[in-house]
């Protein structure tokens, strides 16, 4: 019989976190059986889930920014690369503020925690966390993005982002560490899982079945992507939880070679090569070329003998985590940059993806479909005028208007459609964080809008079905790119005005009408049915 031997499936390396003391009295000690015991007020965490919050929502690693500047200066880069580069850290700049949200999308609070067995809190750790997370949500300029289901086909925003993913693990030690993650809909979204087979495991099989499966993420999710590929796994849900943690940068310090116990492993060889893959895309960093990811991370799993789960994950432009601790000496959380524009290079932006065509949004529809008709896909463009905002719930609202024989609003057939669900506008300001949502979850309204006379210019984010290039080609379309990302930039530089036009009981979900200017777009599809991302 082999001997027993306990094998840690994650062994961790040590922590080399930047961490930031907060200030607060909330830890001591305590002698139990001759054990040394750290003893927490349940305040410290709420205060570190408030902060942590409230961080990630507006800062961002150091590391992850000086990847964005080395696609700036990188001479391979395509000028949209660059270009949507740029933008990013300069959208990075605005939210570092504190007051504009990085991205419109504010997320779902996840917060994952290893309590040390010689840690007392008294009890309610999960309430003091979901209270820290309450309190950044209900009092700054976040969104409220959570649903409750009150039947199993109705529901209710919460009005709090509440509830939150909070999850607690017994571990070892007398410490208490934490990962704080908010994930947005658009990358959450992109999180696939495969039950594959040993026919996958060798060199060949796996190159293609990643060449075929990680285009299929598009650009949706607003990449550069941090993207974590994991092989293996003890169960479907141990697969796509390591995803998670390892798109977060959090099993970088695993061991890259295994033993017959198994535990995790990383291979950073694989990872070159995934990445090199990813580059030959040519879908770049959303509108062509070769920063489709940032980074890859491939993660070795033990598994079953009749399994191969395979997960496929990203973390997107709003790479939002951050690690907490705490210890003896008390509450720390970690230090994410507070001055990103040192990473600005001294980069004019008007060059940097060609010539720029403006559109007057303010001209009769006839005349914009007209004016994009004269230029091909990819070209830039800058639209000043009046746009319509809806998305999900607003466009299921104009179908029944549709089928109730009523036809859609005029709004629609006069103006551009925005596919967008804002943030809070802070005091002062037009509006909140506004950027681009996925144009995708609305394709099944284009043909029958376009028919009814209206969105015929649709604008967001990501790739879209055949269908909506076969209903811009036959009613004379558009589908315009924005750059995905950098939303509190467009807040404070591109929107000028924000009215509701429609079902303000939908909160973000109404239907807004705004005036933009110099607002920054790409030409997807056009009148003809070509496709920018159909081409790839």
């Amino acid at each position: 019989m082999p001997e027993f031997r306990f094998q840690e499936m994650f062994p961790h390396g040590e922590d080399t976190t930047r961490y930031r003391r907060l200030d607060g009295d909330w830890v001591g000690s305590e002698t139990v059986r001759g054990e040394r015991l750290l003893t927490v007020d349940t305040t410290a965490l709420t205060r570190v889930a408030a902060e942590a919050v409230r961080d990630v929502s507006h800062l961002f690693r150091p590391g992850h920014l000086a990847q964005l500047r080395t696609i700036v200066d990188d001479p391979a880069a395509s000028d949209n690369d660059r270009f949507v580069a740029l933008a990013m850290l300069r959208n990075a700049c605005v939210s570092a503020s504190m007051v504009l949200p990085s991205c419109q999308d504010t997320g779902t609070a996840i917060v994952i925690g290893k309590k040390g067995q010689r840690v007392w809190t008294g009890g309610g750790d999960d309430a003091a966390l979901a209270r820290g997370v309450y309190e950044t949500y209900t009092q700054t300029n976040l969104r409220y993005s959570q649903l409750a289901p009150t039947s199993v086909f109705d529901e209710v925003n919460t009005g709090t982002n509440l509830p939150a993913q909070i999850e607690l693990y017994a571990v070892d030690g007398d410490e208490y560490r934490f990962l704080f993650v908010t994930k947005g809909g658009g990358s959450a979204n992109k999180t696939f899982l495969f039950q594959e087979t040993k026919a996958l495991l060798n060199p060949t099989s796996l190159m293609a079945f990643l060449e075929r499966e990680l285009q299929k993420i598009g650009t949706a999710a607003c990449p550069p992507y941090h993207l974590a590929i994991v092989i293996g796994g003890t169960s479907a849900e141990a697969t796509l939880k390591t995803v998670k943690l390892a798109s977060c940068r959090d099993l970088d310090d695993l061991p890259t070679t295994g033993n017959a116990q198994g535990h995790a492993i990383r291979d950073p060889e694989l990872e070159e090569r995934v990445l090199g893959l990813t580059q030959q895309f040519g879908i770049g960093a959303q509108f062509g070329g070769k920063y489709f990811c940032h980074d890859v991370r491939v993660i070795r799993l033990p598994r079953h003998g009749a399994s191969c789960p395979v997960g496929i994950g990203v973390s997107c432009s709003a790479d939002r985590q951050a690690k907490a601790k705490i210890t003896h000496d008390g509450v720390f959380l970690e230090r994410l940059e507070t001055n990103p524009a040192q990473y600005l290079p001294e980069v004019d932006s008007a060059k940097l993806s060609g010539e720029v065509v403006k559109i007057d949004l303010r001209r009769p529809m006839s005349e914009i479909r007209a004016a994009l008709s004269r230029h091909p896909v990819k070209t830039r463009l800058a639209l000043t005028g009046p746009l319509i905002v809806a998305r999900d719930i607003a466009h299921a609202k104009l179908k029944e208007r549709i089928d109730r024989g009523e036809g859609l609003p005029q709004y629609a057939k006069d103006h551009p459609i925005y596919h967008v669900g804002p943030a809070k506008p802070p005091a002062g300001y037009a509006s909140g964080s506004f950027g681009p949502t996925t144009a995708g979850r609305m394709d099944s309204y284009v043909d029958l809008f376009m028919r009814h006379g209206g969105s015929f210019v649709t604008l967001a984010k990501g790739n879209r079905s055949p269908v909506v290039a076969e209903a811009c080609k036959k009613h004379g379309g558009f589908y315009l790119g924005s750059i995905g990302g950098p939303a509190a930039i467009l807040a404070q530089e591109n929107i000028k005005k924000v009215e509701v036009l429609e079902y303000p009981e939908l909160g973000m979900e109404a239907v807004w009408k705004i005036e933009v200017e110099d607002f920054p777009a790409f030409i997807v599809i056009d009148d003809k049915g070509n496709d920018f991302f159909g081409r790839l």
